[in-house]
């Protein structure tokens, strides 16, 4: 039986992006909720034939490159070039003490890679050493001159529209970007030119038409109106959460610990205000309540700090490919006061539920003395969740199975 062939990806992020317009370099903006290059990297870090993804960065840009992809699994980052075919480059030697057999370069600002598309350049590469996704032209094609008169129309049946991730022998596109450094030639703008014009026979494979490259400003603004008009399910639930006060010195709320000189009688950490978004975000999916996930007579649970109940609840979003449009919570209570905290249970919230801040409010009452909240024996808290669901007809239970038996 022959030996499974190694794959590594070299992820190209080095470059400023200046076409894309204002707000930074494009791979460490955000698309649909996600920076552009977390997505881009997501699915060669998740694939189970790439065994390692190499970052190609610039050094000014650790710190954002770092916050952009946190929780994905990658190599240390190491620094590009001054163009793209010195970042590749260097990437490479970054990767020959792994001595992969196979590497697929791809640029970060494609974030619409897909796992298909990497499945199909790592068979390629296997097949013939050298290959590039392709997909055909749809416009007619002019080649015009210096004055900017056409000169010819190239028959269209033959054009292709080049797309990463390129894919190699990782011998032979290493020695070929050692052998273009030392004639100095630094011309090339993509592995494919570079490749040809070391001698080899590059070969094409289907590539995805949504596999696009974002260069402009326009590019984003389609891009969000694209992924917006997938989640169309459009859908909002409520939650509601009481605990009473006991013995202690502190009570957690919305994650955070705040000094009181009571404590919360409750099963768990007691936390109102997460348990109560937990309610409104499984109420949005309609798949149960917190009790039915995290039951109150089972003992692990006990004692146990909210924050995880949150997260799971938005992992159930994430699971139906959703995304969570905006989380509100509202505390009602005398003491203790809400007001200085409110910025740090936001950040909290969105800290827990990997939402941005922005869409994250905090709100704060009291019941003018009246009822267990004005006697101050406890605190209650309402929430609303709004979360975007591609439009479907499934039918989803409280424990992730859909009508048709399979799982979230």
């Amino acid at each position: 039986m022959p030996k499974p062939e190694r794959t590594a990806a070299i992820l190209v992020a080095a470059g400023r992006g200046l076409r894309a317009g204002a707000g930074g370099p494009k791979q460490y903006r955000t698309i649909g909720g996600q920076t552009v290059i977390y997505r881009a990297m997501e699915a060669f870090s998740g694939h189970p034939d790439v065994f390692a993804v190499q970052p190609v960065v610039n050094p000014d840009d650790t710190a954002l490159f770092d916050e952009a992809v946190a929780g994905l699994r990658h190599r240390p980052p190491t620094p590009g070039g001054t163009t793209r075919q010195a970042s590749v480059h260097a990437g490479l030697e970054a990767l020959a003490s792994e001595k992969p057999d196979i590497v697929l370069i791809h640029d970060a600002a494609r974030p619409f890679v897909t796992a298909a598309v990497i499945s199909r350049a790592i068979a390629a590469a296997g097949r013939t050493g050298a290959a590039i996704p392709v997909i055909p032209v749809t416009d007619t094609i002019k080649l015009t001159g210096d004055a900017g008169d056409v000169e010819a129309t190239p028959e269209r049946a033959r054009l292709r529209i080049a797309q990463t991730p390129q894919a190699f022998r990782f011998d032979v596109i290493l020695e070929a970007h050692r052998r273009a450094a030392r004639e100095g030639r630094s011309d090339f703008t993509d592995d494919a030119a570079l490749a040809e014009w070391a001698g080899l026979t590059v070969a094409t494979f289907e590539g995805d038409a949504a596999n696009m490259k974002l260069t402009t400003p326009e590019d984003f603004v389609r891009e969000e109106a694209r992924l917006a008009s997938q989640l169309g399910d459009i859908r909002t639930g409520t939650g509601y959460d009481v605990h009473a006060f006991g013995d202690g010195d502190h009570v957690m709320i919305c994650g955070v610990r705040v000094p009181h000189t009571k404590g919360f009688l409750a099963h768990s950490d007691g936390d109102v205000g997460l348990h109560a978004l937990v309610d409104a975000i499984l109420g949005a999916l309609a798949d149960g309540d917190i009790g039915s996930h995290f039951p109150p007579s089972d003992a692990k649970w006990k004692g146990a700090s909210s924050d995880q109940f949150l997260k799971y609840a938005v992992e159930r979003v994430t699971a139906r490919g959703g995304r969570i449009a905006n989380l509100e919570v509202t505390l009602i209570c005398e003491r203790p006061k809400i007001g200085p905290l409110r910025d740090t249970m936001r950040a909290k919230i969105a800290e827990i539920s990997g939402v941005h801040i922005s869409r994250v409010a905090v709100k704060a009452t009291t019941s003018e003395r009246l009822g267990f909240t004005g006697r101050e024996e406890g605190i209650a808290a309402t929430a609303s969740a709004t979360v975007r669901l591609p439009w479907d007809d499934k039918g989803w239970d409280d424990k992730g199975w859909d009508d048709k038996g399979r799982s979230a």
